[in-house]
Order: structure tokens, then C-alpha cells, then sequence
């Protein structure tokens, strides 16, 4: 293990996203396997490097002394969300069919945004991803509001 592959800065700060999972291995397989992730650490936490951040996972658990009173655990309602993780590429139609012959499900095919093209594709304990390709936005084009908002 090489501290430059770790989310360790010497000075300022950087951001990772933890995710509390029900299998480490299996979803260590998806970050890296399909989306094309590295392993940092294996377990304990298990840490990927994916693109120019990390992914930190472990299995939940109860109140710990530095976050009394917080259980953790995966999502148990897909259909409810309240964050998610937002990945930026290039070429969405290339990402798309690319994850998708790896075995990555979408909910639908790229969307036009006006701003930008994105659709969304779950991981195994069913956190949302949202992954987007800036298009109108690169020239001032919004998107629309989102559903329920004028």
C-alpha cells in the first residue's frame, strides 16, 4: 500500500464518499469490476480509488463513542433517496454501453437535460448514481427545474 493511494492529504483536505454495505467483497467487485475502480485497501475499510476519488465501504453497525447515538446500515428503500453519488464523464454513450456489457443496470438510457446528458445506475446494496456528461451547460444552458418546481 502506497500512502499517495490512500485519502490521506499532507496539508488541505480532500473528499471520499463512505458507504455502508451489506457485502464488502461484492460491492468492492462493482466499484472496481464495472466502474473501473482500484482497490486501495481490501477490507476494514475497504477503500477504492475510482477516477480522482475514493470509496470508502464497511459493513454497519451501531453507536460508536465518536458518533453516539447514529446506527448504520445500507438503504432499505431504493425508492427513497436523499443524496447520491454524482459521477462527471466524458463520453456518457461510451459509459453507458461500456458498464452496461460489464453488467451495470441503468434505470433508463442517457437522458437529454438540456444541460446535460445523464441517467442512473444502482450498486449492489442500491445506492443511487447519477452519472452525467455536460453538454448545453458548457454554454449557459440550464436544465429544467426539477418535477414539481416551476
Amino acid at each position: 500500500m502506497n500512502r499517495d493511494d490512500l485519502p490521506a492529504p499532507e496539508t488541505g483536505m480532500l473528499l471520499t464518499h463512505f458507504l455502508t454495505v451489506r457485502d464488502v467483497a461484492r460491492s468492492r467487485s462493482f466499484y472496481t469490476d464495472v466502474l473501473g475502480g482500484e482497490v486501495v485497501l481490501e477490507e476494514n475499510p475497504c477503500i477504492v480509488r475510482l477516477a480522482n476519488g475514493w470509496i470508502i465501504m464497511n459493513p454497519g453497525g451501531g453507536p460508536t463513542p465518536d458518533k453516539p447515538g447514529v446506527t448504520l446500515r445500507p438503504p432499505e428503500d431504493t425508492g427513497t433517496t436523499s443524496g447520491f453519488l454524482n459521477i462527471r464523464v466524458a463520453d456518457i454513450h461510451e459509459c453507458y454501453r461500456e458498464w452496461s456489457a460489464k453488467g451495470a443496470e441503468f434505470l433508463t438510457a442517457p437522458v437529454d437535460r438540456k444541460a446535460e446528458l445523464r441517467c442512473y445506475v444502482r450498486d449492489p446494496d442500491g445506492y443511487l448514481i447519477e452519472v452525467g456528461q455536460s453538454t448545453g451547460l458548457l454554454e449557459g444552458i440550464l436544465a429544467d427545474p426539477p418535477a414539481g418546481r416551476e
